[in-house]
């Protein structure tokens, strides 16, 4: 069920339509015995999950397969060349202001969300020239859009006037399950396509957008593409706006919500990976990792695709024959590249500190650590240098790496051209693979929190929830989903949750949606 914001949200700073999923009713916690569960991974849904089992008194076991917490957003120390110990990520990452759950998970540890920085601008730019900005775009739909396509130099009148509006009247009302059922069976590319958006914001608007799925756009479910719309844009009056953390995930997240579960009474175990799960007759799951098996009342696997992938393999009396079968055909999305340059000297003052681009080879975006991150800015401010990141995002899988790098960083010095004088002082290079895939037809596969054992529940962004949420707000989302599922057997009470609408903001735009079917 789902409720308008009475008012109450939106004093908290949400969007007025914004909807209230209620929480399970039952009592405030456990009294007297509580249940044993055990969640698997320390990524944002598992955090989100062990956070509210703890908080409603359950024995909670955090099972993390790396050295710290995060998952994704994990980081760890690296020293440099000049004796400097800083802290190595994943990458950028943006906390939308419409990220409603994970922004209530942060809000554990810092209720004002002091430790996020907003950032001015979202600008966007292509190697033809053509750049776009959404700092002075309305928030609200449909003049969100309006302005977008005012301001745009992407849109001329004769691009106007070639648009399937048939095709496009359904971005105004977009529900899910509904738009995978509409949509899934078609990829971003040819959806965008049959809309006859002019080429130029193709590429430099959506395809960025799609991008941040780190999969290429041809490839990519064109349902994830039309949720996307509406949750950032013409579903939602938050904007394109976003804020980062401003000191590395660590500090700012992840330490702080570490002790909060120790003081929940959770056992969070790092560097301990859960290698096989088997239910037993009488109710009940052993769990084991490298060195014991442990017994525990429920579990959330909360696992990247191919850790669940593999988890599950190795665990064949987990679930039932048609769960274990899609499963196993969940996909990772191609490889992507992180690069980190301490440069011996800044970019130029007016550098934005994130810039999506298009059009510049194996190059995504670019961001400019020193402009908000604390660590970064100390180590600027000491040195007179800079710290610049460059992403790259779904890389063929036989691709040189090397190569890909060498690319990035040319396509760096055509962008930013005062970089080209820069002599690099320390560099990383992370390549990862393990983001989930959305592929054409895919929907089907993605496992719900529910699972045929109704003692395991499942976490993550690949997760299907029913619910307008992606990314990291779907991860976090489906961890609160997956411990009130556990909670409602258990008679205790859930968290309440908060999404954009589900649905066109207005009577006026689902009429005119509905004239596309």
């Amino acid at each position: 069920m789902f409720l308008r914001d009475s008012g109450r949200g939106h004093r908290r700073g949400r969007d007025r339509q914004a909807a209230i999923v209620p929480a399970p009713a039952g009592r405030a916690r456990f009294t007297g015995h509580a249940p044993a569960v055990a969640v698997v991974g320390g990524g944002i849904a598992g955090i989100a999950a062990a956070t509210l089992l703890a908080e409603r008194g359950a024995h909670v076991t955090l099972h993390e397969r790396e050295p710290d917490l995060g998952g994704r957003l994990s980081g760890w120390p690296t020293e440099l060349a000049d004796g400097t110990t800083v802290t190595m990520s994943r990458g950028f990452h943006a906390f939308f202001r419409q990220y409603y759950n994970l922004r209530g998970l942060l809000r554990r540890v810092d209720p004002d969300l002091g430790s996020l920085t907003r950032l001015p601008d979202y600008p966007l730019r292509h190697s033809s020239g053509l750049r776009d900005s959404f700092a002075r775009v309305p928030r609200t739909p449909p003049l969100s859009a309006m302005g977008f396509v005012a301001l745009s130099p992407t849109f001329g009148l004769g691009d106007l006037t070639r648009i399937n509006p048939r095709a496009a009247l359904g971005l105004l009302d977009v529900r899910v399950p509904e738009v995978y059922e509409r949509l899934d069976g078609i990829s971003a590319t040819d959806f965008l396509h049959r809309i006859r958006f002019p080429e130029s914001a193709h590429h430099l608007a959506f395809e960025v957008f799609s991008r941040s799925f780190f999969a290429d756009p041809r490839e990519l479910s064109a349902a994830e593409l039309a949720l996307m719309f509406h949750i950032y844009f013409l579903g939602s009056s938050e904007g394109l706006l976003f804020d980062v953390p401003g000191e590395p995930f660590p500090t700012a997240l992840w330490e702080p919500l570490h002790r909060y579960l120790e003081v929940h009474g959770a056992d969070v175990r790092t560097q301990t990976p859960v290698r096989q799960v088997r239910p037993l007759p009488d109710g009940g799951l052993n769990l084991t990792t490298d060195d014991r098996t442990i017994q525990y009342d429920a579990l959330v696997l909360a696992l990247d695709s191919g850790a669940l992938r593999r988890l599950v393999a190795a665990s064949p009396e987990l679930g039932d024959t048609d769960w274990r079968a899609r499963i196993a055909r969940l996909r990772t999305a191609p490889p992507f590249l992180v690069s980190r340059l301490w440069l011996d000297r800044p970019v130029a003052h007016d550098r934005p500190g994130f810039l999506g681009t298009s059009g510049y080879g194996p190059l995504d975006n670019v961001s400019v650590l020193d402009r908000w991150e604390g660590e970064a800015a100390r180590w600027a401010r000491r040195t007179r240098g800079s710290v610049v990141e460059l992403h790259a995002y779904a890389v063929a899988p036989d691709s040189d790496r090397s190569a890909v790098q060498d690319e990035t960083l040319r396509q760096l010095h055509r962008i930013y051209p005062e970089t080209r004088s820069a002599r690099i002082l320390d560099e990383r290079h992370e390549w990862r693979a393990d983001c989930p895939m959305f592929p054409v037809g895919g929907y089907r596969d993605r496992p719900g929190v529910r699972s045929p054992d109704p003692t395991v529940t499942v976490a993550g962004d690949m997760v299907r929830t029913d619910l307008p949420v992606a990314l990291m707000e779907r991860a976090a989302t489906s961890g609160f989903l997956a411990a009130n599922a556990l909670l409602e057997r258990w008679g205790v009470r859930g968290q309440t949750l908060w999404t954009v609408p589900r649905a066109g903001r207005s009577a006026v735009l689902r009429r005119l949606a509905a004239l596309a079917d």
